[in-house]
């Protein structure tokens, strides 16, 4: 990748993000999003739910591969009751977005 390549402003994540979930959407996951959402009870339709409904409200931050960023994303879903659900998720070419962990915002 370029060494150019810059982060997409919080309101810009929002928005990429949600068209990604739109489409045919490729999630990886990491085991620890795994185990951080069966230690939740949460389930792949809340995730979805972030994705196409969430907002990116802070500064993306630089992933281990160069290139690419961190965003966080939260919102409430229809599992949650009352609580926000937080992913940080790395996008990629096409419609890949790679699930890092799911959390509780008032436990993140």
């Amino acid at each position: 990748m370029d060494d150019d390549v810059k982060p997409m402003p919080p309101a810009r994540a929002t928005e990429s993000l949600r068209a990604k979930a739109r489409g045919e959407l490729e999630l990886r996951w990491t085991a620890h999003a795994k185990d951080q959402m069966q230690e939740r009870r949460l389930i792949m339709g809340d995730v979805i739910h972030v994705l196409k409904h969430g907002f990116v409200y802070d500064e993306a931050q630089p992933s281990t591969q160069k290139g690419l960023f961190k965003y966080c994303m939260e919102c409430n879903t229809p599992n949650s009751g009352r609580r926000t659900v937080k992913i940080v998720v790395i996008p990629s070419t096409g419609n890949g977005i790679k699930i890092v962990t799911v959390m509780w915002k008032d436990e993140s």
